[in-house]
């Protein structure tokens, strides 16, 4: 009967998805400061200010602040920073990367219909990276328990046919055919079961319960992470000037991800009772999406220095696709016949139906004060409820759970943003702090974000040329597997970043 299914199955592509869960959520749901080095350099504290490219991200009324025809592009280095901490193990990483942080324009069209309220109109197209995924991190100790409570918990309750290949049946066609008709969850067990981590109470077809032959309660371990994509946004946007002290504007956006991630789990045990004493796991993923959201905004000069803002970033629905290939590895203890290497390399991409997300909206309020042409000085407050963070269809079981899990563990969190400038004769001195606080509920598994910039800019009259250097760092607690093997590395990392920027009227 297990054959007959799997001929019909087989054909289609995976049937079951891959097990997203809250990491992926807040992947896609979190950004960076990015953009135009005055944007960095001000900790992104715009909403209330407008008049630079990247201002629009953050208020899309800022379009409208601009007297004439802008664009910008920038260049921006960003380094990463990790110390991580396993168990008795301490280990620091750096890596660097270039991007393209942001470009684009905004055209402005002056009304010469002196009688009419509106003063003008303006139209803008901008691009921000949103979110640089380069990272890689190492960690290493030596836990209490065992890779193999991963395969274990996943094996748990299956039947063992569906778990198992036939007799001569490859390991390549086993790993796809239990995935297109049983499930991820299936296939970890059967990469658990083949490489002889799991043992079955009986062999019987109807066989569900299983014990691990790694024993013991003391494992050398280490855990690699490389991963490197980025989210980015194409912004289109409205702005209209309306008398002289209210400024409206729309941004439509387009986003687009892509995120690749390796990772690399060795595991060595000296345990006597161990039929298994190493184990490596190699796992990639590869997320391709793209996306739709809007934003609306306002300015409004209450005095000539004084300036409130207000924006409403709605929810961003995110369309994913994923694929994913593992290898494992084991070194099997056979006093009979000897030891020897068992590889599990199905050789197999698994291509996941497309899934959706559903980030939450977010609310900002802003206030500047201008002292005329010498500075500014500006704070920006928003607020994101990320329990309302949501996998779609909601009519599916497991993303119902998923959500579920979401809603009871995230919470809102508030970012506080505060910049200024100051100007001498042509030069402006910029700096900027920001605190974003914690998504989790827990303030642990996630902690605050801290981060501070500082900038330079030159004005050369219809041409500016800006440098920004800015500094975020920010504590998580990275669990190594969704099941059994739930321990956690304790990952301080330090994002930098020095990005340059060259403006010019249009």
């Amino acid at each position: 009967m297990k054959k007959i299914i799997m001929l019909v199955i087989g054909v289609l592509s995976m049937s079951i998805s891959q097990a997203q869960d809250i990491n992926d959520a807040l992947r896609y749901s979190s950004g960076e400061i990015k953009g135009s080095a005055r944007f960095q350099a001000m900790s992104g504290a715009f909403g209330a200010l407008g008049g630079d490219i990247s201002a629009i991200s953050a208020n899309p009324a800022g379009s409208a602040v601009f007297t004439s025809s802008y664009a910008s592009i920038s260049l921006g280095n960003q380094n990463n920073d990790n110390n991580t901490s396993y168990f008795s193990g301490n280990r620091n990483t750096s890596n660097s990367t270039i991007d393209l942080s942001q470009g684009g324009g905004v055209f402005v069209f002056k009304n010469n219909n002196t009688d009419s309220p509106w003063r003008k109109f303006t139209l803008g197209i901008a691009f921000d990276n949103t979110k640089n995924y380069e990272n890689d991190w190492r960690a290493n100790g030596t836990g209490n328990v065992s890779v193999g409570q991963y395969f274990l918990a996943n094996a748990q309750g299956l039947r063992l046919d569906e778990i198992s290949a036939f007799t001569g049946e490859s390991t390549t066609d086993a790993y796809s055919a239990i995935g297109s008709a049983y499930g991820y969850q299936n296939q970890q067990a059967f990469l658990g079961y083949d490489s002889y981590i799991l043992e079955p109470n009986t062999f019987d077809d109807d066989n569900t319960a299983y014990t691990s032959n790694i024993a013991g309660n003391s494992f050398k371990q280490n855990y690699n992470y490389v991963a490197n994509g980025y989210n980015g946004k194409i912004s289109f946007n409205a702005g209209a000037q309306y008398n002289d002290n209210i400024y409206l504007g729309l941004n439509l956006n387009s986003h687009f991800l892509n995120y690749e991630r390796y990772t690399s789990f060795y595991e060595t045990n000296t345990n006597s009772a161990s039929l298994v004493q190493e184990v490596l796991f190699d796992n990639t993923l590869i997320s391709n999406g793209s996306g739709f959201s809007f934003q609306l905004g306002g300015i409004f000069k209450l005095t000539n220095e004084l300036r409130a803002g207000l924006t409403y970033d709605s929810p961003t629905w995110m369309t994913i696709e994923e694929e994913t290939t593992q290898y494992l590895e084991t070194l099997v203890i056979d006093d009979v016949n000897g030891d020897f290497y068992q590889i599990v390399d199905p050789n197999i991409i698994n291509i996941f139906p497309s899934y959706r997300i559903q980030t939450p909206s977010k609310i900002t309020g802003s206030l500047a004060y201008v002292f005329g042409k010498q500075g500014l000085i500006s704070f920006d407050y928003s607020r994101k409820d990320y329990s309302k963070t949501k996998f779609k269809p909601t009519s599916d079981s497991y993303f119902d759970s998923q959500n579920s899990i979401m809603e009871n563990t995230l919470t809102a969190a508030s970012t506080y943003k505060i910049g200024a400038e100051y100007k001498v004769n042509q030069f402006s001195f910029r700096g900027g702090y920001r605190l974003e606080e914690s998504p989790y509920a827990d303030g642990k598994t996630i902690g605050d974000l801290t981060g501070y910039s500082l900038g330079l800019g030159y004005n050369f009259g219809n041409t500016n040329l800006d440098l920004a250097f800015s500094n975020s760092k920010q504590d998580r607690n990275n669990q190594l597997f969704n099941a059994g093997l739930t321990d956690t590395v304790a990952l301080e990392n330090s994002n930098s970043n020095i990005t340059l920027t060259l403006g010019f009227k249009l």
